[in-house]
């Protein structure tokens, strides 16, 4: 699995086709591959790492505070299986690393579902669905995550 981690000061998703929305204001945007080898393994391992990344600033202004560290940061977990998009070869991504649809919506809610034992109401937007998301980036702040398939 694969989360492009970004640090927002607030971030919505919303499902162009129903309105259907998640919104959190200060904490993590999660955009979250899940690649076609992966098990439920790599959904609970890559919510530990999440988690546990220290990627928030302590009270010098240094990035050592987790998640777990600090209080009132939420998360927003967004599926999207262009994370996996391989673009090596040519100009047009190649998809084929991406789970489909039935088994990357599993590990997906594997995931979001990891990641609220820890405490975190997590809103998400429609799995597969055509969304819109926007954020207030925050450092700016941007890391990948990837655990293994």
């Amino acid at each position: 699995m694969r989360a492009i981690v970004q640090r927002v000061t607030s971030a919505q998703v919303i499902d162009k086709a129903d309105g259907t929305s998640g919104a959190i204001e200060h904490g993590l945007l999660l955009l979250v591959g899940v690649h076609r080898n992966d098990t439920e393994a790599q959904a609970k391992k890559l919510a530990e790492k999440i988690v546990n990344l220290r990627i928030f600033n302590d009270s010098e202004g240094k990035m050592n505070l987790s998640l777990l560290d600090t209080s009132g940061s939420d998360v927003l977990a967004v599926s999207n299986f262009t994370v996996y998009g391989d673009s090596k070869k040519s100009r047009r991504p190649s998809f084929t690393d991406s789970a489909g649809f039935e088994q990357g919506k599993v590990h997906f809610d594997q995931f979001v579902g990891f990641l609220r034992t820890f405490g975190f109401k997590v809103p998400t937007g429609v799995f597969g669905a055509d969304m819109a998301v926007t954020l207030v980036n925050d450092g700016p702040v941007t890391v990948i995550v990837d655990v293994d398939a």
